[in-house]
């Protein structure tokens, strides 16, 4: 499942002088001054690093964190192991220290990300960059588009196209579970420089508030921005102290992007859009509620277990299949047409991608034999998520309780507790709070703050930490006193891993869970029919 290289496998790749690596820093204005460099400006940097753990001989290490955050012990470790330069926000004088060149910059993040740009020889360049941002959605998005071109390069025998994920990364050489929505400049480049040395054209990624508002993705130029939705979210001391903060973040794509995609049916859409037509050199806009969108859905309708809608775009007006459930799902899609007809994909490889689009995780549906109990896992984590998974299960499967199990993570984004404890207190029959990457802080009181909230509407809830426990829990819930049920299993989707305290813990997917326990539920009823 993992393979996940260091940039010490990364082959062929030309290397530049520290005097290079001055001068693009100079040229972008993150120069502050150079320290001791004088003796070393036509020396070849053979690895650039920014931790401790992966230092090779002749590495220029970046020393990454904000403000007195980083530790000088890193860097010391780095100079043993080989590191002859630095790149820092400050000087550091103490013991060996003293002597070591140093270049100093005003924002190591941002320094990071010029940095690697030039290590990777600028890679983007033989790529379609496509990059999206919005507080819901990006990955379904990505996805979509990734089957759409996947389709196209499977006729034309070209690679199949890069990903980077939250759910997972793909750049023809690595692939593996993600841990960050968007990786630290250093990786991004890697994955960049792996997909272009790999053939592959296409490179669709997702883009988070934090990337864009600490520079990870600085000096990063997308051939194609999307921007799907804005809700508050991330909000805390250590990602965003307002929604302004958080919104402005997510707005710098613009500047970033030749062309911006816009979704017209977001909240502050008539700001986004302004800003977009301000920063990009051009401008498309998809919705399901205004005509004049370039690209504008229409006529949505459940076929089954399908949705189906139709597309009208200045070269076409057809109807589509999406397979994967989700009204909400739509916008999503349409984000994917706007990018692909822009890229001069045909619509018979656009209707089959999005008919055979999947997102591991997303909107995945399980359902006992008996189609007494259905089960949904799905990553939702934040109010907008949550308000568009309800209102679709609401509308989709009309008339059956609605059991929900979801957590929120330790330490950051406080304000989902209570935007996802109200949420699903106003719409859930049951539910259970469980762990969702605590970090250091104690699942009992994430949960107990979850709850003050879930009280407000309803009190039949359960705190079960273990997630396993509590879908096993749920689904015996159910058999006993529902008819119909279906459960709303949110936050991690098909994660093998959970975090506590600074690790990241194996264990069985929530996905692994449903079909386990509803496996044994209709191994219990057909027994019982016997």
């Amino acid at each position: 499942m993992y393979n996940v290289l260091s940039i010490k496998e990364v082959k062929n790749l030309k290397l530049f002088l520290v005097k290079d690596y001055i001068q693009v820093l100079k040229e972008n204005e993150q120069l502050v001054e150079c320290i001791n460099c004088d003796s070393i400006l036509d020396k070849k940097v053979e690895y650039l690093t920014y931790s401790s753990n992966d230092v090779n001989k002749n590495s220029m290490f970046v020393c990454k964190g904000f403000g007195d955050n980083f530790k000088k012990e890193y860097l010391s470790d780095a100079i043993k192991k080989g590191a002859f330069l630095y790149v820092a926000t400050k000087k550091y004088n103490e013991g060996e220290l003293v002597n070591i060149p140093a270049i100093i910059v005003k924002d190591s993040f941002v320094a990071l990300n010029i940095l690697s740009k030039l290590y990777f020889n600028f890679p983007e360049k033989d790529l379609n960059l496509i990059g999206i941002t919005g507080t819901k959605g990006k990955s379904t998005t990505a996805y979509y588009i990734k089957y759409i071109l996947d389709e196209y390069a499977k006729e034309m025998n070209k690679k199949e196209t890069a990903i980077i994920s939250s759910i997972d990364t793909f750049d023809g050489v690595e692939k593996f579970e993600s841990h960050l929505t968007t990786p630290e400049s250093l990786d991004m480049y890697r994955h960049f420089y792996n997909a272009k040395n790999s053939k592959i054209e296409n490179l669709v990624m997702e883009v988070s508030s934090q990337a864009l508002k600490i520079g990870r993705v600085y000096d990063t130029s997308f051939d194609i921005g999307v921007f799907l939705n804005i809700s508050e979210d991330h909000i805390s001391a250590i990602e965003h102290p307002d929604f302004d903060d958080y919104f402005n973040s997510k707005l710098k794509i613009f500047k970033k992007c030749k062309v911006a995609c816009v979704n017209l049916d977001s909240d502050f859409a008539d700001r986004i859009l302004e800003k977009a037509k301000k920063d990009s050199k051009e401008v498309i806009t998809f919705s399901t509620k205004d005509k004049n969108a370039d690209i504008y859905a229409y006529n949505i309708h459940k076929q089954g277990f399908d949705t189906a809608f139709s597309v009208k775009t200045k070269d076409f007006d057809e109807q589509f299949i999406l397979t994967m459930p989700g009204l909400f799902n739509v916008e999503n899609a349409l984000a994917a047409v706007a990018v692909t007809t822009k890229l001069g994909i045909k619509k018979r490889y656009i209707y089959e991608g999005l008919k055979k689009a999947r997102s591991s995780g997303r909107m995945e549906i399980y359902h006992s034999e008996d189609k007494r109990i259905i089960a949904i896992v799905d990553y939702a984590h934040n109010k907008l998520s949550f308000e568009k998974l309800f209102e679709s299960v609401k509308n989709e499967y009309s008339g059956r309780k609605i059991i929900t199990i979801f957590g929120c993570p330790g330490k950051k984004a406080f304000l989902r507790r209570r935007d996802l404890g109200k949420v699903a207190g106003k719409n859930s029959d049951k539910i259970y709070l469980v762990a969702e990457d605590p970090g250091y802080e104690p699942v009992s009181d994430i949960s107990n703050e979850i709850a003050k909230y879930v009280s407000e509407y309803m009190t039949n809830y359960e705190m079960i930490e273990d997630r396993g426990e509590a879908i096993k829990e749920a689904i015996n819930y159910a058999d006993k006193n529902y008819d119909e049920s279906i459960l709303l299993i949110t936050g991690k989707g098909n994660e093998t891993r959970q975090k506590y305290g600074s690790e990241y813990l194996p264990c069985k997917s929530d996905v692994e869970y449903v079909k386990m326990y509803l496996s044994e539920y209709d191994k219990k009823e057909s027994e019982e029919i016997k």
